[in-house]
């Protein structure tokens, strides 16, 4: 059985033998890397390959396209450190004063600020450098995902805020991603919204993130597009983004021989939106809502998705929402 796919510019083959065994297989131009859950397939696919390519093996993968990748017998730490070091330099903030957080609470930017314009070209090089470095800082991304909605015209306070992050990427230079060895295969999904966060044109924020066992495998950051007239409202539609993410998570589980069997938990902090998905006698409040959005109904009652009530300060999405106070934030 073979799955295909596509993602970053990168072609994915995974293989699954009959006896369980797995081997994922990743090709970037003229590069392969590949992993699986028996060694003993590593050397068989590369006697495989050397029998139609001309190929060097460059044996365990410790860095690539940025990614610093440290392999312990039971551990992995995945990081960008020397691309994060490399970025400061360029932008002259090698030196800088660190701070604790990437975004000040409650910042409001708008494209209308009236400062001084800056060069696009050079607010454009430095937030698509910062972009690349949320493949191992879901940390940065909604502070990155703010300052992306002015590169067309920057002005000082927008470049101000982007070099705040800078700042605190000072001071978290050797974070990154750590994954443990585990039998807990157990999908939890958390979820949240601000409410018209965009001073501009009052749309929310969704974010949520998702763990396999105690590792965060997936994460998103993105303003939603609608404008919507509720906090209920705003949460219910965030709550439909991580449950169309959760399905499309389970079957790609499914195909690694990692089936949930129970329905996946959404945790949400928002009652309203939660029984917004239960109880239809809500309908008169919420039919002028996108049909499409309603999908989450569907996924509830098939239970591959179950709605949980977790307490505001539990709620881990609330990182890829708004700017938090440190306590917060920490």
């Amino acid at each position: 059985m073979g799955l295909l796919v596509v993602s970053m510019n990168m072609l994915f083959t995974l293989k699954v033998h009959t006896n369980g065994d797995i081997l994922l297989v990743c090709l970037y131009v003229d590069d392969l890397i590949f992993t699986g859950n028996n060694p003993s397939l590593f050397e068989a696919f590369k006697k495989d390959m050397s029998r139609e390519f001309e190929m060097t093996d460059v044996g365990l993968m410790s860095y690539y396209l940025g990614l610093e990748v440290k392999q312990m017998e039971d551990e992995i730490f995945i990081s960008q450190e020397s691309y994060t070091k490399e970025m400061l330099k360029k932008f002259n903030m090698l030196d800088c004063n660190p701070v604790n957080t990437p975004m000040e609470s409650g910042t409001k930017l708008s494209k209308f600020d009236e400062g001084e314009k800056v060069d696009p070209t050079f607010f454009k090089s430095l937030v698509g450098s910062l972009r690349y470095l949320t493949c191992t800082r879901p940390d940065i991304l909604f502070a990155v995902g703010v300052v992306s909605r002015f590169m067309e015209a920057p002005t000082s306070t927008h470049l101000k805020v982007t070099r705040r992050i800078l700042r605190y990427l000072k001071g978290t230079i050797d974070f990154g991603l750590f994954y443990s060895s585990s039998n807990d295969f157990n999908l939890v999904g958390f979820c949240d919204s601000d409410y018209a966060g965009d001073i501009d044109d009052r749309k929310s924020t969704t974010g949520f993130v998702f763990f396999l066992g105690d590792s965060v495998i997936s994460w998103s950051s993105k303003k939603q597009s609608i404008v919507t007239l509720s906090t209920c409202e705003a949460e219910y539609i965030a709550a439909t983004s991580c449950t169309c993410h959760a399905i499309w998570l389970r079957r790609l589980l499914k195909e690694l021989n990692l089936p949930q069997m129970e329905a996946i938990e959404i945790c949400i902090d928002n009652k309203s939106a939660q029984a917004l998905v239960k109880n239809p006698v809500y309908h008169d409040r919420s039919k002028h809502i996108d049909t499409r959005y309603h999908f989450i109904r569907e996924c509830v009652a098939k239970k591959e998705v179950e709605l949980k009530y977790v307490k505001s300060h539990d709620q881990v999405a609330d990182i890829f929402t708004k700017p938090l106070k440190f306590e917060d934030f920490q």
